[in-house]
Formats: C-alpha cells, structure tokens, sequence
C-alpha cells in the first residue's frame, strides 16, 4: 500500500508537497483499514483520497507528478539510453532559476511481507543527483542506498545489505536509476521495489484510451471468473441495462460487444456499440481497470474522475474502493474532480473523512500549494460540499457571482463604442 508521496519542482509543484493516505492523528474513520507492519504494529491507511480544487489549481499536476515518478524507474535503464541526459523533466515553469534546480520524488509503501520502505530520488536535466533507499522491517531505519552525484564517490551502501553493489554502481550510468538498473537482471532484493512501481500508480483519464479499456472490458466479459461482477456493476448503474453479448469473430483485435437494454417488450434489445452514449461507454471502459485494480491490491489514479461520469458513477467508484467487502485486497483509489456532490452521500452523510479530502490552490507566485481538509478541522456536523462551494476551505475559484458576466459585458460595451 503506498503511505505517502512527496515531491517538489515538478510543473505547478514548486516547494515540496506530501500526499499521504495516512489516517491523520486523531482523526476516527469507518473507511480505514488497519495495514500491519513488518514491526508487529498497525498503521491506519485509506483505501481513497480525493484531490479537489478549482481550474488550473494543480490537481492534476499531483498525478502527473506520481505517474512520472514511475516512469522514471520504469523505463530510466532502458528506454532513457538514447538520452544523454533526463528526457521530459517539466520543472516550475513561473520561477526561472526552478529550471537550475532538481526535480525530487520520494515514496513511502509497504509491500506484502508488511515492510514499510522509503524510496527517492532527484533529477536534474543530465543526471540523476540522488538516490536513497531505506527499509524499517523492525520499525527502525536501515539505509540501503544513499548516492549523491556530488561526491567523488557517489554510491554508497550502509551496512552493506545490497547484493553485487560494487558491479551496480559501475554500471548504472549517470542518467540511470540504481533500483532501475539491479531490475534489468533480476537482482533478488531490489527488484521487488521496481515491481511496486510496476504493478501500481495505473494512471485512468476517463476520456482518453476509451478503446483500449472498452477492448479490455470486453475482455473481462469472456473471462468466466470476471463476467458475473462486469455484468452486475453494468446493472447496478441504473442504465437500463440488463446485460451484455460479446462475441469475438476471427481475424478482429477485440471482441464485439452488444449491450442488452430492457424495453417495453419481454425480451431485452442489443443496441450496436456505436449507438450507446457516452456516458455509457465510458462506464463500461472503467469496469475492467476497476476490476484488475481492486483483485490485484492496485494502487489507481484517476484523473478528472468527473469529466465524463454521472456524479452516480463517479460516486460508485469510491465506493467500490471504501467497501471492505469490494476491495479485499486494499487496492487504494487516488482521484481529482471539481464535482463536490462527491463528499456526501444522497443522505447527507459524508461521503469522505476529512483526511480523505485534499485541496490545491496557487499562492500569488503560481505555484500549487497541497493541504489536507483535515488541516482546517471542519466541524463533526459540518455539511463539507457546502462549505467547500462557499470557499470555506479554500480551493475553489475566487470568483463573485456574476463577475465573469460582468467582465464579458464591460468588453462588448467597449468595442461598441469604439466602432
């Protein structure tokens, strides 16, 4: 499960920021989940934080910034060779002298033996700075990695716990990461770090790969093991749908797929894909991910959870992920959304603990600032979609009811008098 994130000149992220799915202290959540440790103690974890806040805030800079923290220990060994120095770094873009600086990533997760590890590093545009890792299987830090590019000797390996390090060292090059370079050959420590990164932080934009993830769903229909719970979450929408025909002709790349719809007949009618809504479509494209992310303990990011969901669909996914009984595998749920309906249920219960909601505004120099809603420490009653509309908490945009009418209107009153 990943604990925390942090990360500092990326984009919008100028000064460091922390994410963390940490339950704060004294904060009481039905929606956690005890994570045992490696040490014989518990941490309380959520399975969902949601990131919310107006246009242009940064929200979407946060995922971006997790998704290239993977993508830099996927693909630095391999696909950054042909790269003399660090391909597609994006620093703070407003403050000139961000571009002289490194870019810095660090995470905390624990994996499945219930080791909690720490790994990070930073980023300037030809080499990589730093590196670090450390591992608490005690609860106390061991350091396994600590390199600075700065030093004449730049690895070095504390307590001597890594395996073949003298042959890693000579042969990771500048522009590589270490954890990257021991997975290349299967090192037998190391390479369960590079894994993590592998098999989470699944990046979803509900608009963007619609066929490949509608191709995958179908997919899920032909799995016999998959096929019951597609078919349910298809119906527990309320699209009128009473299931789904898939057939997979020869010669085609993805199956075909016809769903049922009831009718005022006996017998349900198959409408072509093509004439299925969007709405629709982009619902049936997130069930398969959904699926492998909650039966593979998964960490997921969705961007722009709202942008093309019904609040209902949007809303079904985090439930999916805060129900026990859906997500026995701790699979955790990160998603952005300017849609506060999100925070309550149609009850007007709360739909997310306040540690569970962060928000992102820009200070005056543009840079996107990170908070968690339980840093304001909303009251236990507080209905939070409405304080969070009135700007109680921040996050929102900081525009008066009519302004942008007004604004608008001053213009063409202008012009006309100019012509």
């Amino acid at each position: 499960m990943l604990l925390r994130f942090r990360t500092a000149n990326v984009r919008s992220l100028r000064e460091e920021q922390e994410l963390s799915f940490v339950v704060p202290q004294g904060e009481e959540s039905d929606a956690a989940r005890a994570l045992e440790l490696s040490d014989g103690k518990s941490l309380q974890v959520f399975p969902v934080l949601g990131v919310f806040g107006a246009n242009a805030s940064g929200k979407s800079n946060v995922i971006t910034a997790l998704k290239k923290m993977r993508e830099a220990v996927l693909s630095s060994y391999g696909p950054w060779t042909s790269y003399t120095g660090i391909p597609d770094r994006q620093p703070f873009g407003l403050d000139p002298k961000a571009a002289a600086e490194s870019t810095f990533y660090e995470a905390d997760f624990v994996l499945d033996d219930g080791v909690r590890w720490t790994y990070g590093f930073e980023l300037g545009d030809k080499r990589v700075e730093s590196e670090w890792l450390h591992a608490y299987p005690k609860g106390r830090r061991q350091v396994w990695l600590d390199r600075d590019a700065s030093r004449q000797s730049a690895y070095e390996f504390p307590g001597e716990r890594v395996q073949d390090r003298a042959r890693l060292a000579r042969t990771t090059r500048a522009n590589a990461l270490l954890v990257s370079r021991a997975a290349s050959d299967n090192h037998p420590q190391l390479s369960k770090i590079y894994d993590w990164f592998r098999s989470n932080l699944w990046d979803i934009t509900p608009e963007t790969e619609l066929r490949q993830r509608e191709a995958y769903t179908a997919e899920k229909l032909l799995d016999e093991a998959t096929r019951d719970r597609v078919q349910e979450l298809l119906r527990a929408a309320d699209l009128g749908i009473q299931g789904a025909e898939v057939v997979r002709r020869s010669g085609d790349n993805a199956p075909t797929v016809k769903l049922l719809h009831g009718g005022t007949g006996d017998e349900p009618v198959a409408f072509d894909w093509a004439n299925e809504s969007f709405g629709t479509r982009s619902w049936f494209a997130l069930i398969g991910p959904l699926l492998l992310a909650l039966d593979s303990g998964a960490v997921l990011l969705i961007d722009e959870l709202d942008a093309s969901l019904h609040p209902r669909f949007a809303a079904e996914v985090v439930r999916l992920f805060q129900a026990p009984w859906s997500n026995a595998k701790q699979a955790q749920l990160l998603f952005t959304s300017h849609d506060a309906s999100l925070l309550k249920t149609p009850r007007g219960g709360r739909s997310l603990d306040p540690g569970q909601i962060w928000l992102t505004e820009k200070d005056k120099g543009g840079a996107t600032e990170l908070y968690p809603l339980s840093d304001v420490d909303p009251g236990p009653d507080e209905d939070l979609a409405d304080s969070y509309l009135a700007g109680a908490f921040g996050g929102v945009p900081n525009v008066s009811q009519g302004q942008i009418g007004r604004k608008v209107l001053t213009v063409l009153t202008g012009e006309a008098e100019r012509s």
